[in-house]
């Protein structure tokens, strides 16, 4: 109780604090970006093998090599099996596991076959300790900073994983929308009818100018999760930050689609989720202010 009121009395000792707690979840994180996908590949081929061998109008010589195949499968969780270098097995040793500080004390190599270690590695924990420390110097060591933080280190999960597999798991998007909406029931960022709007009218804005664009062109522009990516920060922060959201997202991800194209030569599917997550984070840290200055240059 009195670390918390030294925390709450003492900015500078909470931004350190803080900051050096988002090192550890940075950390974390990297293990959920790096996991997660493979969990639910995983679930997905178990699935598939019991889906197929149940039916009835399949031979069973039919889906027996896959059921083999399959049952090869070793499980994998967030804590098992150990962490090991992917290019010799090298299993990572605690002390080579310190957040930023064993990357650079390592040169960004392993220990022991020194192939390189990606650079995402420590930028993830980096990042992860930026905002943290950003979010508690905004909202203060309160309830709402603390949901604040669940928030944004959720978001720095899904952009991972949506920068590498395309995919937003409703492992993560469903029980943050169900908290965005618990939260707001005390009223922490929003009323609890502003959120339920939120989360509605988040879902259906980008459900709507899909199916339009399906209908025109007969192509889906667009994944599901993005629609509930959109519904979770309507639930944490109302409608009157969804258009806030959409442009800038859209403005990030239209930079960025620019530049791929010039560099591939051609069109080619992007991740969009991270730049709704990046857009999120801005609307929630700076979203009223953002909107009062726009206002402002009309009256």
């Amino acid at each position: 109780m009195q670390f918390i009121e030294l925390l709450q009395s003492n900015l500078t000792v909470a931004l350190v604090v803080f900051a050096l707690l988002g090192l550890c979840i940075g950390s974390f994180l990297n293990v959920v970006i790096h996991r997660l996908p493979l969990m639910m590949h995983y679930a997905w081929r178990q699935e598939c093998s019991q889906f197929l061998a149940a039916q009835p109008d399949i031979a069973g010589e039919h889906t027996k090599i896959l059921t083999a195949s399959v049952a090869k499968d070793r499980p994998i969780t967030l804590s098992k099996p150990a962490s090991r270098c992917p290019h010799c097995a090298h299993k990572i040793n605690w002390y080579e596991n310190i957040p930023l500080l064993s990357w650079f004390i390592l040169r960004g190599r392993c220990s022991d076959c020194k192939a390189a270690i990606s650079m995402r590695y420590p930028m993830v924990e980096l990042v992860t300790a930026l905002l943290s420390a950003l979010v508690i110097y905004h909202f203060g060591v309160s309830a709402a900073g603390l949901s604040a933080l669940v928030l944004v280190w959720t978001l720095i999960a899904l952009t991972g994983i949506d920068f590498d597999t395309q995919l937003l798991p409703d492992k993560l998007t469903f029980p943050l929308a169900g908290l965005g909406l618990a939260v707001n029931s005390q009223g922490w960022f929003v009323s609890p009818t502003q959120s339920i709007w939120g989360l509605l009218l988040g879902f259906l804005s980008l459900w709507v100018v899909v199916k339009i664009f399906y209908l025109i062109t007969k192509k889906h522009g667009m994944g599901q999760g993005d629609f509930k990516l959109l519904a979770v920060l309507g639930a944490w922060l109302g409608p009157m930050m969804l258009p806030l959201i959409i442009l800038l997202s859209s403005l990030l991800g239209s930079i960025v689609g620019i530049f791929l194209l010039k560099r591939q030569g051609e069109s080619k599917p992007f991740a969009f989720g991270p730049y709704i997550a990046i857009a999120g984070i801005i609307a929630l840290l700076y979203g009223p202010s953002i909107i009062d200055w726009y206002l402002g240059m009309y009256v």
